[in-house]
């Protein structure tokens, strides 16, 4: 009985807080451009989580279920920085990759908001926020799990 209730307590700690961030506090020194820039040309939901680095909720966001071939860009940029190909089921609720298209396009920064310390995605290009990276992957892929944002994201289809 013990075992059970700690188990459902590790699964509610790690979907409620997989992929979480979110002080809503605005890292303006990483950002390529000011926030008032970002805030005219993202959709209010893409705003919160690039900007404010926050999250969505888990099951109900655009990707984590998405079969779909093709790739996903950068809601801000466009610029492609996962593909289908590396999109996997986390069981998190959150569209997870095993790796980026180019490591050269995102950036891991410590991110020790929520009482936590953890390995945040940012894009390289603009310091915008995406995810987070944990090391809870697939194993036979590289052990990664790229832990993304819908709203950070745009899918173009095959």
């Amino acid at each position: 009985m013990k075992r059970s209730i700690l188990a459902i307590a590790i699964l509610f700690a790690m979907t409620t807080f997989g992929c979480q961030s979110s002080n809503g506090q605005v890292n303006q020194k990483r950002l390529s451009k000011p926030a008032a820039e970002w805030k005219k040309v993202l959709n209010a939901n893409a705003y919160y989580i690039m900007v404010e680095s926050g999250t969505e909720p888990p099951f109900h966001n655009a990707y984590f279920n998405n079969h779909e071939k093709g790739v996903y860009v950068s809601a801000a940029t466009g610029e492609v920085l996962f593909t289908s190909d590396d999109k996997y089921e986390s069981g998190t609720g959150w569209p997870s990759f095993v790796k980026p298209v180019d490591a050269k396009k995102i950036k891991v920064v410590t991110d020790n908001s929520s009482g936590m310390s953890r390995d945040e995605v940012i894009e390289a290009s603009t310091g915008l926020h995406l995810g987070h990276v944990f090391d809870d992957g697939p194993a036979n892929r590289g052990g990664k799990r790229y832990c993304m944002n819908s709203g950070a994201l745009k899918f173009i289809k095959k």
